[in-house]
């Protein structure tokens, strides 16, 4: 199983779960809900952040926080 960070600009992944339980309510809040398709859309330019397109806006956030995401295929 992969997680968000290991996504390629514009890849797609559907959101299975979260290994932080802490983080994951947090995330949770702001759309990133298990079952939901989300992509990749932006790396900054030193490799973090990251934007992801979820729930229909873009959401920033640290490779931390993205790496507490794990996703299966779109």
């Amino acid at each position: 199983m992969r997680n968000l960070t290991h996504l390629k600009i514009h890849e797609k992944g559907i959101i299975k779960g979260f290994t932080d339980e802490t983080l994951s309510v947090k995330l949770m809040e702001m759309g990133c809900l298990p079952g939901t398709e989300v992509s990749l859309e932006l790396i900054a330019p030193l490799g973090d952040p990251i934007a992801i397109e979820v729930a229909g806006y873009q959401l920033s956030l640290r490779k931390t926080e993205a790496s507490s995401i794990l996703l299966e295929e779109a």
